[in-house]
């Protein structure tokens, strides 16, 4: 039977899981509201959605299921509103948020005395990229699905999201929304913070010490790259997860006390120690899965810095989906440079070094 799908908020994520369930179901209605004009007429003209507005109250009585894809207070706000609205019978309700408990809270104050179905969820996948034009069919494949049942959840939720968002080719997965605001603090929320420590740390030493912005590249720009990311949407993470943050902070601070000790007592295989264990730490953990936020797959290839070499590599290329291609050849003295290369998914990252190894003789790393 067909169904009818309200997607609210048509960014990056609303607009790729609109694509993810046109994949599936391809005879599904797709309803869209988004604030801004830009994203609505995109996603009208690439037919990502069938209708869209403006008007959040618009579409929301005309739903089977509804998805929340704004920021965290207006996912709440929005949730006080559908408490208010005349819906159709049966609709679930689900959000997009990179925080839980708060969300999970709204919902079990506003929509269980209206008996409505409500679920948490965060499909832990994002890009550097924004907006209805960003839209990628396949930006959850592999990525972690998460969803948060509360006492707002019905037996069926999870069984019909899962239906729903089978075109998405994500791992789904249920947690309890107090936990996964604990687990995300320390994956993503604390890392963000950190990020920004460093740069405006960097900024400040930079007064000083100009040649630090030229020196800035490898590891440095690699730690630092999500202090990037839209502040709005930390901000609202942040106000709405301190307890478990705040926790992250001074818990590190203790670390860093550790490793400024060992320094002061010149204690060296402390300090050894203290590397080991984060390299066999980092090992050990899914970093190198598609599981995550941001969690792609990169190519590094040694290239001589000579005329069209990467148009060389990117020739062999073609027919492979390419997300990012970046040159590192900052702090180099030698005569090559490194060409890193973004992929979606293992199989092109290694369909890419295999090509690059067998018809040229640069060096391939992979990570």
């Amino acid at each position: 039977m067909t169904k009818t799908v309200y997607i609210a908020g048509l960014g990056l994520i609303g607009s790729s899981l609109a694509l993810g369930i046109r994949r599936d179901h391809p005879d599904y209605r797709i309803l869209g509201y988004n604030r801004g004009e830009a994203s609505r007429s995109i996603a009208l003209e690439k037919g990502i959605v069938d209708e869209a507005t403006d008007d959040f109250a618009h579409f929301a009585g005309q739903a089977d299921l509804i998805f929340l894809c704004v920021p965290i207070q207006q996912t709440i706000d929005f949730i006080k509103q559908l408490a208010t609205l005349e819906l159709k019978e049966g609709v679930l309700i689900t959000d997009a948020g990179s925080t839980k408990q708060a969300i999970v809270e709204a919902a079990e104050t506003y929509l269980v005395p209206k008996q409505l179905n409500f679920i948490g969820s965060h499909p832990m996948a994002g890009s550097h990229k924004s907006g209805a034009i960003a839209a990628d069919i396949n930006l959850f494949e592999n990525a972690y699905f998460i969803f948060t049942p509360c006492k707002a959840t019905k037996k069926d939720a999870i069984p019909r999201l899962t239906d729903l968002l089978s075109g998405l080719h994500a791992r789904f997965i249920e947690i309890d929304a107090k936990e996964h605001d604990y687990v995300t603090s320390q994956v993503s929320h604390f890392p963000h913070v950190l990020a920004s420590s460093l740069m405006n740390q960097a900024g400040s030493y930079a007064v000083d010490h100009p040649l630090t912005n030229n020196f800035a590249a490898g590891g440095f720009r690699d730690m630092t790259r999500i202090a990037e990311s839209e502040p709005g949407m930390w901000t609202s993470i942040l106000m709405t997860n301190p307890t478990s943050i705040l926790e992250r902070i001074e818990e590190f601070k203790e670390r860093l006390d550790q490793v400024a000790e060992m320094l002061k007592t010149r204690d060296e295989s402390g300090i050894w120690h203290f590397f080991e264990q984060g390299r066999l730490t980092r090992k050990e953990m899914e970093i190198h899965k598609r599981g995550g936020v941001d969690s792609f797959y990169d190519i590094f290839i040694s290239v001589p810095d000579e005329e069209d070499t990467i148009l060389k590599v990117l020739e062999l290329l073609r027919g492979i989906s390419v997300v990012n291609l970046r040159i590192n050849e900052e702090n180099r003295s030698d005569i090559n440079g490194i060409l890193q290369i973004t992929f979606k998914n293992k199989e092109d990252l290694e369909k890419a070094a295999r090509l690059i190894r067998e018809q040229t003789s640069y060096q391939v790393y992979l990570d």
